[in-house]
């Protein structure tokens, strides 16, 4: 049964990462077009050599013609939502075994597969976010190293905040669960030396605005179809 529970996951995963492309060609890649004018000097914006690199979670890299893998911009963002997908999809079905969570089918599945898939969007994207949103190219970075850092720390303490709020039933353990949540805030994200960019702060907000909302879309998606490919794996999966 393990393989068809992995076939599941990987069919979920597979579809989101595709529906994922459509939506940020709507949203989020006309605004990294957009910066990438400034940063690279054709909205009057001279790049410095000694700017870091454009990784981040969530953030987009790019080459002059906006590709980096080779396949172009369209191509690199196919390739890398499907294998993000299967990636996520992957994790979710591990945790929703370890958790115990069952998918009895039906409506009932599908509604717990979109309260997984929410649950893993508020640690992986939003719960970062608050204090180090997805940034657009040519807007102020800390380290890459110390940002990688602190979002991880951050995603594994939403993770185990989630989890006392939603599993446990003491009251100690949820206050101590939303505690867990904002330690990560309360310490601080890493903070550029150089906040000054040409970029406009209008697409800058607007880019992480359209950044959650993408990912929210995907993060639903993924999870209401792992729930229901999930119903259709049988119970013997637990054995």
């Amino acid at each position: 049964m393990i393989v068809r529970l992995l076939l599941a996951a990987l069919a979920a995963g597979l579809i989101a990462g595709f529906a994922m492309t459509p939506a940020q060609y709507v949203k989020t890649i006309p605004l990294i077009m957009q910066a990438e004018a400034y940063e690279n000097g054709e909205a009057g914006h001279s790049h410095s050599a000694a700017e870091p690199a454009h990784e981040h979670a969530g953030d987009h890299g790019h080459s002059d013609d906006g590709s980096m893998l080779g396949f172009g911009r369209l191509g690199d963002t196919i390739l890398a939502n499907l294998v993000a997908g299967a990636g996520f999809a992957l994790m979710l079905a591990a945790v929703a075994l370890l958790t115990g969570m069952d998918f009895p089918g039906g409506r009932q599945a599908l509604t717990r597969g979109v309260l997984l898939g929410a649950a893993a969007w508020f640690c992986v994207q939003l719960a970062p976010a608050m204090s180090l949103p997805p940034a657009v190219p040519g807007f102020p970075y800390a380290d890459l190293g110390d940002r990688q850092g602190w979002w991880m720390i951050a995603v594994l303490a939403s993770a185990v905040g989630i989890w006392c709020l939603a599993m446990r039933p003491e009251w100690p353990i949820k206050v101590l669960g939303v505690v867990i949540i904002v330690a990560p805030h309360i310490w601080g994200s890493p903070i550029p030396e150089d906040l000054s960019s040409e970029v406009p702060a209008y697409i800058a907000s607007a880019y992480a605005a359209a950044s959650l909302a993408t990912t929210l879309f995907f993060w639903l998606l993924l999870g209401g179809l792992l729930g229901y490919f999930l119903s259709r794996v049988p119970e013997e999966r637990a054995a």
